[in-house]
């Protein structure tokens, strides 16, 4: 079957012609990703190594055993990134390190938004979406973590370039690359899921005569390479997210400034007049619309379907958090580019350009003075409590298995740690089995550990309140009174104790 369009007619032939680029657009393009590099890298590891960087380096560190055991049972989100940090790890030990992982697809990112711009509409576009990019307070945030985030938008960001590749020029490379990059981004992140789908919505609005013969290949094969996550997706379920709370009104406002950058109702309405302008005008009444006009639903879609779509299903179950449609921010760059590209004269785009850029530098600082989208916790703050308390011969037990990943990790740190107390739950001192850290102590551990040690450390996780304490809790406080004296305790904010049963108070 053919895999060139069915019509030929001049525009479209023009159309899908690579533009000749200018050295100067190459200049500018080079000068914003160093921009962006310096951006991502200014104060990299200011921010505390918080509980999910710390248990995806911890994590990238396991056997092969350990760590597909406990990808495929429970930490099957992110996988690629676990994989690419599994290989970056042993090449250094700080946070610094380890998030400069995360700083590599950041830059990456700007290209290729400036291609996307560049096909969908012209060179002005993509740098002007480029620029905005670049200097985007919530891209900087994300390249500053030891997550997958900035993966998950570069790949959504080359899974589109491809798909627009592929439209203006149908071979099997542009298929292979759409194919490839969608697949990879599912795996970077599920949600890359609504982005396929986005995508595929966004084809019923183009012109059929524009759309490859063979494009329903692609989708066949994403489905097939991305089996493996939807198995574990349709095993797991919603569990895993158990703690995302119903999204209101204020969520759904921070999240427009979050996404915007980070500065204020100012930039979220610069952005809003920004993309309303490209927008215009605008006609709905045709259903399917040539390569031209459907590049103003390609974009929407790309940005407002996840969103919309995931806030519906959070009225049942609730699954909207802001950061994990940080893969819209592409979209939203190059809607305002192309509303700011559409300013004819050049004092006026240098001005509104400006304000962008002032906005936008302005949520950046902000940011690197203090977070804008989630509280950090102190695990490292826990971890040396907790080493520079103990003395020999103490146990340790983590109320939450997991918690065990974050304090390995600073204990790594850590220059003296001959005095660490004796993990006994998870595991027992340095072996552990995945599987350990799925489970909960039983009350069998928890008597058996009151009668072997004098000293005991018990670091609880989000384990309620001291009226309403959980289960485990518990169960806890009931075997350790019989043994202990009432313990020290020790808050670290948020929602995590430290406390000391001795026997010697």
């Amino acid at each position: 079957m053919s895999q060139t369009t069915k019509t030929a007619d001049p525009a479209t032939v023009q159309d899908s012609r690579e533009p000749t680029r200018h050295p100067i657009e190459l200049l500018i393009l080079s000068a914003l990703m160093l921009i962006s590099a310096v951006l991502c890298l200014v104060f990299l590891a200011k921010k505390p190594f918080w509980f999910d960087e710390a248990f995806s380096v911890e994590l990238a560190r396991f056997n092969w055993h350990n760590f597909a055991g406990l990808v495929w049972k429970r930490e099957g989100n992110m996988a690629l990134y676990y994989l690419l940090l599994r290989g970056w790890a042993p090449f250094g030990h700080s946070p610094f390190f380890f998030r400069s992982l995360s700083v590599l697809p950041a830059v990456a990112t700007v290209p290729v938004v400036y291609w996307l711009g560049r096909r969908l509409y012209d060179a002005r576009t993509g740098l002007i979406a480029a620029t905005l990019l670049t200097f985007n307070a919530w891209h900087i945030r994300y390249a500053q973590e030891a997550r997958s985030y900035s993966l998950f938008v570069f790949l959504a960001a080359l899974s589109s370039a491809f798909l627009i590749a592929y439209l203006l020029r149908p071979s099997p490379q542009t298929r292979a690359g759409h194919v490839l990059a969608s697949s990879l981004a599912v795996y970077a992140h599920f949600y890359a899921g609504l982005l396929v789908i986005a995508q595929w919505l966004s084809l019923r609005f183009l012109d059929r005569e524009q759309i490859p013969q063979a494009t329903n290949r692609n989708w066949r094969w994403i489905v097939l390479l991305t089996a493996p996550a939807m198995i574990f997706v349709a095993k797991t379920g919603a569990s895993p997210l158990h703690w995302i709370q119903r999204p209101g009104i204020n969520d759904l406002y921070q999240f427009s400034e979050q996404i915007t950058g980070n500065g204020g109702v100012l930039l979220v309405l610069a952005y809003v007049v920004a993309c309303i302008a490209a927008l215009l005008p605008i006609t709905w009444t045709e259903w399917q619309v040539p390569r031209s006009a459907w590049r103003v639903r390609f974009l929407p879609i790309w940005l407002l379907f996840p969103v919309l779509f995931t806030l519906a299903v959070s009225i049942v179950r609730p699954l909207f958090l802001g950061r994990y449609f940080v893969f819209c921010l592409p979209a939203l760059v190059l809607l305002a580019g192309a509303g700011l590209a559409r300013v004819n004269r050049t004092w006026l785009l240098i001005l509104a350009l400006g304000v962008f850029l002032v906005l936008s530098l302005k949520g950046t600082m902000s940011y690197y003075d203090h977070d804008f989208d989630l509280t950090r916790d102190n695990w490292a703050g826990v971890s040396k409590y907790v080493l520079t308390n103990s003395h020999p011969g103490d146990a340790l037990v983590f109320h939450a298995a997991m918690g065990r990943m974050p304090y390995q990790f600073f204990q790594s740190l850590a220059r003296n740690s001959a005095t660490a107390p004796a993990i006994v739950f998870p595991g027992k001192g340095g072996s552990l089995d995945f599987h350990e850290l799925l489970a909960k102590p039983t009350p069998e551990d928890l008597r058996a550990i009151a009668v072997e040690y004098n000293r005991v450390w018990v670091v609880l996780m989000n384990h309620g309140t001291a009226s309403y304490p959980d289960t485990t809790t518990r169960v806890l406080d009931e075997i350790f009174s019989r043994s202990f004296p009432e313990p020290e305790r020790q808050n670290f904010f948020p929602a995590t104790e430290v406390r000391l049963y001795s026997r010697n108070r």
